[in-house]
Formats: C-alpha cells, sequence, structure tokens
C-alpha cells in the first residue's frame, strides 16, 4: 500500500526534483558568481542546465493532478496559477540574464536576482497550494527549498568537478565553498529531519516518532540513511578531497552523492505527497 501511495503520486516528486534542480543549481551559480572566480564557461553551462530543469518543471507543473487520491495532503488549486506564471518568470529571466551578461554584466546580474525572486515565489506557492494551512505551508516550504539547495547545490558542484579536469589552473576554492555549503544544507536537513519525526510534522498529523515505526517506517529510514546521512559522509570526504586538489576523486565523490540526494529527494517527495509526512 505505501509503495502504491507514492506511485500515484509520481507526478508530484517529478516536480519536486526538477523544480528543485532548477532553483537549487540557479542558486549555486548566483552564489559562485559573486563569491569565487569560477570560470564564466562553467557559470554560463550551468545557468543553462538550470533554465533546462526549469522548463521542464513547467511542464511538469502544468500535468499536476488536482487531487492527491488517498493523501491526506489536499491541493488548493487557487495557487496553481501564480505558481506556474512564477515558475515561467524565472526561466524567462534567469535566460535573460544569460544572455545579457555577455553585453551587459549590470543588467545580466539584475536579472539574475530577479530570477531568484521568481524562484523563492514558485516555491512559495507551491507551498501554499499543499501545504494545508499557514503552519504547514511555513513547515513545506522550509522543506522545499533545503531540497532544493541539496539537490541543485550537488548537481552544480558536480558538474564543476568536470570543470577542473580541463581547466587544471582553476583554483579550489570554487569547489570547496560549493561542498562546504553541501555539508551544511544536508546537516540542516538531518536536524529538521529530527524535529519533524520527534513533532509528527505534516498533514498527516501523526504522534511523535510514530513515522519511523509505522507502515512507512522502511521509506523514512531509507530516507535518513541512504538520502541524508550517506549523503553528509560523502560531502565531507568531498571537501577534505578538494582541499587536497584531488579534483578527480572529488568529482567520483560527487558523482556518487548525485544519485543518493536525488534518491532522498524523490523519498521525502514520495512521504510527503503519498503519506503526509515531512521527514
Amino acid at each position: 500500500m505505501p509503495a502504491t501511495q507514492i506511485a500515484q503520486n509520481l507526478a508530484f516528486i517529478n516536480w519536486t526534483l526538477l523544480t528543485g534542480l532548477a532553483l537549487g543549481t540557479y542558486a549555486a551559480v548566483v552564489m559562485l558568481h559573486r563569491r569565487t572566480a569560477a570560470t564564466s564557461g562553467y557559470l554560463a553551462f550551468t545557468a543553462a542546465c538550470a533554465i533546462a530543469f526549469g522548463v521542464l518543471a513547467w511542464f511538469s507543473d502544468g500535468a499536476l493532478p488536482t487531487t492527491l487520491g488517498d493523501s491526506p495532503v489536499v491541493v488548493d488549486p487557487a495557487w496553481d496559477a501564480p505558481r506556474r506564471a512564477a515558475l515561467a518568470a524565472f526561466c524567462l529571466l534567469a535566460g535573460g540574464a544569460l544572455i545579457a551578461r555577455r553585453v551587459h554584466p549590470g543588467v545580466g546580474n539584475a536579472l539574475g536576482w530577479a530570477a531568484l525572486l521568481a524562484g523563492v515565489a514558485t516555491l512559495i506557492f507551491g507551498a501554499l497550494a499543499w501545504g494545508g494551512g499557514a503552519l504547514g505551508s511555513v513547515s513545506l516550504l522550509t522543506q522545499l527549498a533545503v531540497v532544493a539547495a541539496a539537490i541543485g547545490g550537488v548537481f552544480a558542484a558536480m558538474i564543476l568537478g568536470h570543470w577542473y579536469l580541463v581547466t587544471p589552473k582553476l583554483p579550489e576554492a570554487p569547489l570547496i565553498l560549493l561542498t562546504r555549503v553541501l555539508v551544511a544544507v544536508i546537516a540542516i536537513q538531518v536536524v529538521l529531519f529530527a524535529a519533524w519525526t520527534a513533532t509528527g510534522a505534516g498533514p498527516a498529523d501523526v504522534a511523535p516518532f510514530a513515522a519511523l515505526v509505522g507502515p512507512w517506517a522502511l521509506f523514512v529510514w531509507l530516507r535518513l540513511i541512504v538520502g541524508l546521512v550517506f549523503p553528509l559522509i560523502v560531502s565531507v570526504a568531498s571537501v577534505k578531497t578538494a582541499q587536497t586538489r584531488s579534483m578527480e576523486s572529488a568529482t567520483g565523490l560527487l558523482y556518487i552523492n548525485v544519485g543518493s540526494v536525488a534518491a532522498g529527494t524523490i523519498l521525502a517527495a514520495g512521504l510527503y505527497f503519498g503519506a503526509g509526512l515531512l521527514v
């Protein structure tokens, strides 16, 4: 039954993964552009990937069903149009920033920040549509934000690792910064997992710690072990290897991390939209 309920809500899981990749990857690009000496080629390529994910997310959003079947999550359709408009605005603004930076960097930077604001609005409208009230919307917004930061950050870091293989003189600072931020984001996810399971957070309104032993326990433990603890360990190892400039090793670790963080994102989305559990 749990697996069936997750399968029934694959459209929402797909939206969470694609939107997280788009917004998180673009946020990483903006951070690296401001804080490091990452090459313009890397920044442009990664921004283009984020825009492509955003376009796919927009198409995915248009195909979302109006109900979630047996899930305790209730869809509020009033926020569907604003969410889709914000996601479209993100794609257009990010695309405009990518073009403008080549001819007028100041305009490009302004458009980049506007794209980030549109991305934040997308998450806010998504949380309002599926959060089930003020407190639930704030909790879901937090979840969507950290999930996006994790999956987008690890994707951007993996691409950056490849850049060192063709740009040997690129300083290690960009990869160190990005992997350190990734460690912090996943650590926050672990803390949130503990807090939410301890309080029974989510539309399902379960008893404290009930998610760890109930019918969804297998998926909850997989979320913790495969999607949080393991990526946290690998991320720390990625920082260490980047600091010693072992970029091939760091890139290999980040490849593994992309898979584990993506699995954790899918599990988190499936547990929320399928069972109403925040983990």
